[in-house]
C-alpha cells in the first residue's frame, strides 16, 4: 500500500499532519527507525524518542520504542492495532495521586487525628 492510500484510510487530524509533512525531530526518528530495520542482527536496544506527535504508520510495526512520559522513558511495543494513532497515547504523562495520611504537624486538622 502507497502512503498515498494509507493516508485516505486515516482520520481527518492525522491525515492533515501526514499531507503537511513530517516535522524535523519526526524526520530524524523515521531515519533512527529505518537504520534499525536495516541492521536488525546487529543491534536489538530499543529506540529512544522525545517525540510523542509522532504517528504510528506500518512501517513501525514490531518495533519497540521508548518514549519519553516527561520523567522517564516508558517501552512502548509496535502493534498493528496502533498504526495510525499518536506515539504518546500509549504513554501516559501523570500518574495516580496517592494521598498519605496526616502526619504529627501536618496541620490544624491533623490534631483530631487519633495516634497509633
Amino acid at each position: 500500500m502507497s502512503m498515498d492510500e494509507f493516508i485516505r484510510l486515516l482520520p481527518s487530524r492525522q491525515r492533515r499532519s501526514l499531507t503537511k509533512g513530517l516535522t524535523s525531530d519526526q524526520k530524524i526518528l523515521m531515519g533512527l527507525i529505518r537504520a534499525h530495520r536495516s541492521s536488525k542482527g546487529k543491534d536489538s536496544k530499543p529506540i529512544k524518542t522525545h517525540c510523542r506527535d509522532m504517528i504510528l504508520l506500518p512501517e513501525m510495526v514490531g518495533l519497540s520504542l521508548l518514549v519519553h512520559s516527561g520523567k522517564e522513558f516508558a517501552s512502548v511495543e509496535v502493534k498493528p492495532e496502533m498504526v495510525g494513532h499518536y506515539l504518546g497515547e500509549f504513554v501516559i504523562t501523570n500518574k495516580k495521586v496517592v494521598h498519605g495520611t496526616p502526619g504529627i504537624g501536618a496541620s490544624r486538622s491533623s490534631m483530631y487525628v487519633p495516634l497509633k
